[in-house]
């Protein structure tokens, strides 16, 4: 099963980081995530009430929810949104993986846990292939301080996410049903979405074209509804360090999209990046045990 949710996760998340910049425009971007969560929200309370599922929490609860709606469903998405004005989505993708080594950080200050060896050298394989990829962005005729602050937007908003990776451990640890949290926290998130845009003074505004609806609905029911349920399942059944690799395979979905419709250049440097990526993956998620027993045999004296 987690198998099965981690894949899940990695294609709709992969997919939605170009569904991202078909909605920036002439809508606000906190508006646009507002509609998305709304919509996301609404969808899920509507699916547990004909389910009958029990949608009462407790004060403590909610606050925490109302914690992951700020880290998961509001601010870090702000970041992101106006990051992709400045650089390509497949490249706020490849810093948002940087998650993993976030996640890993945070969970020893916030649960006091080991930070196993296996983690640490998949995670700078993957950091170390991530920055290849990003090689072919930086190639050319670029502005390097529009690309730059581009890149602190997505890692502002990647520490968001990894803040609302923790809260998410701790209610999966309390028993908090993944499903009914999720309705609330977007719900949350949603409110804080609309004050924002009210203090701006903004108005709201829609645009009702095929391009724009497609992506809202898109990003709103597989993106949110399914993709955010799958991956704080998976956070609660092999921990936020190893669930959070997943985002290290965003990318590679995200620049083949880029490829198609951003003029993302596959290179060599690239390639070999994507390589180093997957081992990256295969190391964090192979047993240790197994690990040992290909290196003992392969130092086996004949």
């Amino acid at each position: 099963m987690s198998l099965f949710l981690y894949i899940l996760t990695v294609l709709i998340w992969g997919t939605t980081w170009y569904a991202i910049s078909l909605q920036l425009g002439s809508v606000p971007v906190e508006q646009s995530i507002a509609y998305r969560f709304f919509l996301a929200s609404v969808t899920l309370f509507l699916v547990l009430i004909i389910l009958r599922k029990d949608l009462r929490l407790s004060r403590k609860v909610h606050a925490r929810l109302a914690g992951q709606g700020i880290c998961l469903f509001s601010l870090n998405f702000i970041f992101f949104y106006y990051a992709t004005n400045y650089i390509p989505s497949g490249l706020v993708s490849v810093v948002f993986s940087l998650a993993t080594i976030l996640n890993v950080i945070n969970n020893r200050l916030f649960f006091s846990e080991a930070i196993s060896l296996k983690a640490i050298l998949g995670g700078m394989l993957g950091l170390f292939g991530l920055a290849l990829l990003i090689v072919p962005t930086l190639e050319g005729d670029q502005d390097i301080q529009k690309i730059l602050f581009g890149l602190i937007l997505a890692f502002c908003g990647t520490y968001c996410f990894s803040l609302g990776n923790m809260i998410g451990k701790w209610n999966a640890g309390n028993k908090t049903d993944v499903a009914t949290g999720n309705a609330y926290a977007m719900l949350y998130g949603t409110l804080i979405l609309i004050s924002f845009s009210l203090f701006m003074q903004r108005p709201f505004s829609i645009e009702m074209t095929p391009t724009y609806l497609g992506a809202l609905v898109y990003l709103a029911i597989p993106g949110s509804v399914i993709g955010f349920t799958a991956y704080l399942s998976l956070v609660g059944r092999i921990g936020p360090e190893k669930a959070a690799y997943s985002t290290v395979l965003f990318p590679v979905i995200a620049l083949l999209l880029s490829a198609l419709f951003e003029g993302y250049d596959w290179n060599i440097a690239a390639s070999t990046g994507l390589v180093i990526v997957l081992i990256g993956n295969v190391i964090v998620f192979t047993p240790l045990h197994r690990i040992k027993t290909v290196f003992l045999q392969k130092h086996q004296p004949s």
